[in-house]
């Protein structure tokens, strides 16, 4: 329990950084800029240069949260199946990561049927004007929730490794290690 994974860990830590800020900066300043534009018709164009510049910036910082996250979860592979509580955050990560790439990657294919709507006029990225074909418009109401749940889900990841963070407290380590044999034993609820 004693080993460092500094790595690992500045990995996770920092892909998931740029995964939640860069998508929330993208949902208010990206999105929010663009519809600032005087042409409707150049709207969907501005925005869409400004989230073609992340695409890959945010998918390097997804790869290096999943690398991170492997590598902290293998290091602490002992902890999850032993210590009361870890296995069950570590499954809420899982889920919360999964999640958070399939919205992620459900949003960049909106963005694409959006890329080959540029010269539609809108309101904004997100908002259909009057004259918004049907297809751009469905896809901008998607977008619209899509942009608030990735910065949602992440910011949940965070939250649950605060919960890990946490759960490597000395004072949480000894007693969630006595409470998994207890529970197994019948001694405890």
């Amino acid at each position: 329990m004693t080993q460092r994974n500094t790595v690992v860990r500045t990995l996770h830590e920092l892909g998931l950084a740029a995964w939640f800020g860069g998508t929330l900066a993208g949902a208010v300043a990206v999105n929010g800029a663009a519809a600032q534009a005087s042409d409707p018709r150049e709207r969907l164009r501005i925005a869409n240069a400004g989230w073609a510049r992340w695409t890959p910036v945010n998918l390097a910082a997804i790869g290096a949260h999943l690398v991170g996250a492997t590598g902290v979860g293998w290091g602490n592979k002992g902890r999850v199946a032993a210590q009361k509580g870890v296995a069950a955050s570590s499954a809420a990560m899982t889920g919360l990561t999964v999640a958070a790439i399939a919205v992620t990657a459900y949003s960049r294919m909106l963005g694409k049927k959006l890329e080959a709507a540029e010269g539609q006029p809108v309101e904004g990225t997100t908002e259909p004007g009057p004259e918004t074909t049907e297809a751009t418009s469905a896809a901008q109401r998607r977008l619209r929730v899509c942009q608030w749940l990735v910065p949602a889900l992440t910011g949940a990841l965070v939250v649950v490794n605060a919960v890990h963070g946490e759960q490597q407290r000395p004072s949480q380590q000894l007693p969630g290690l006595l409470a998994r044999p207890a529970q197994v034993l019948g001694l405890s609820s």
